[in-house]
């Protein structure tokens, strides 16, 4: 008999599990702190364009090219540090969950001829699309 409910537990427990999914909850979890992160960054670069007369940062740039973490080394990526200097945009950069370096968010960030930026995140999981334009 006990091993009977011994059996009958473990089979339910292997149930549950299955139902929970705890990989896809991670995943999950994780793409929710991209679009988070991406929304914030693209807040600040337009917090600072209506400080400054609708003048976006210049070192964003035509081409889609990786965001340098705060006081890290920036070459090959786009400084933002204005945004964080003072504090008054942002308070450090945001950064990817599993896929940031030492000096790169592994965030993109891109402008059309037209000013609107694109802020991506190309480390998305489970085959997610993380990126916000305006």
């Amino acid at each position: 008999e006990v091993l009977l409910v011994v059996g009958i537990l473990s089979i339910l427990a292997g149930i549950v599990i299955l139902a929970i999914n705890p990989s896809k909850n991670l995943i999950d979890s994780r793409n929710a702190q991209r679009r988070v992160d991406v929304n914030t960054i693209l807040n600040g670069v337009y917090q600072y364009a209506i400080d400054n007369n609708g003048s976006i940062p210049s070192t964003i740039t035509t081409s889609s090219t990786g965001i340098c973490k705060t006081g890290g080394v920036c070459t090959g990526l786009i400084d933002l540090s204005v945004l964080t200097a003072s504090g008054k945009y942002l308070v450090s950069m945001p950064y990817d969950p599993t896929t940031s370096t030492a000096n790169s968010t592994t965030y993109n960030v891109i402008k059309d001829v037209n000013n609107r930026v694109t802020v991506s995140a190309p480390g998305a999981e489970g085959g997610a699309s993380i990126s916000v334009t305006r």
